[in-house]
């Protein structure tokens, strides 16, 4: 895998991978795009969501939404690295139970999420979840 980032002005970079798609960045706290430790936090979210809706759709789940709520606390000096990230799944859909959702959300966090696991060797991650009605 490959990407390149390119400087554009200021603290402002545009970041682009290696399939062509291209992402500002700002280190001036999001003034122009998310900063670099809010792309890793959303990285995570993202690849955690995309693993439970897998997981449930091949289960043969009708999955209606899913949406990861993120929170994170940070070092207060720098370097400001995670000390801990929680994934918060809101899943909805008309026949999930409790033991599908938490099935996939455990999945997720112990053998597919290759972004969250990664983190997981320096960062403590949670993983809680709610199953809305459709």
């Amino acid at each position: 895998m490959e990407a390149k980032v390119k400087w554009v002005d200021g603290l402002r970079f545009v970041a682009e991978s290696a399939s062509g798609h291209q992402v500002v960045m700002d280190g001036n706290r999001g003034e122009n795009g998310p900063s670099p430790m809010e792309m890793v936090l959303m990285s995570a979210g993202t690849c955690s969501a995309i693993d439970v809706v897998s997981i449930l759709e091949k289960g043969r789940h009708e999955v209606q939404g899913c949406e990861v709520k993120l929170t994170s606390i940070r070092r207060e000096e720098a370097p400001r690295l995670f000390t801990h990230i929680n994934l918060h799944f809101v899943v909805t859909g008309k026949t999930l139970t409790e033991k599908v959702v938490e099935r996939a959300v455990s999945l997720s966090a112990e053998k597919y999420c290759s972004v969250a696991l990664m983190l997981g060797k320096a960062v403590e991650i949670t993983h809680s979840h709610e199953i809305l009605p459709a």
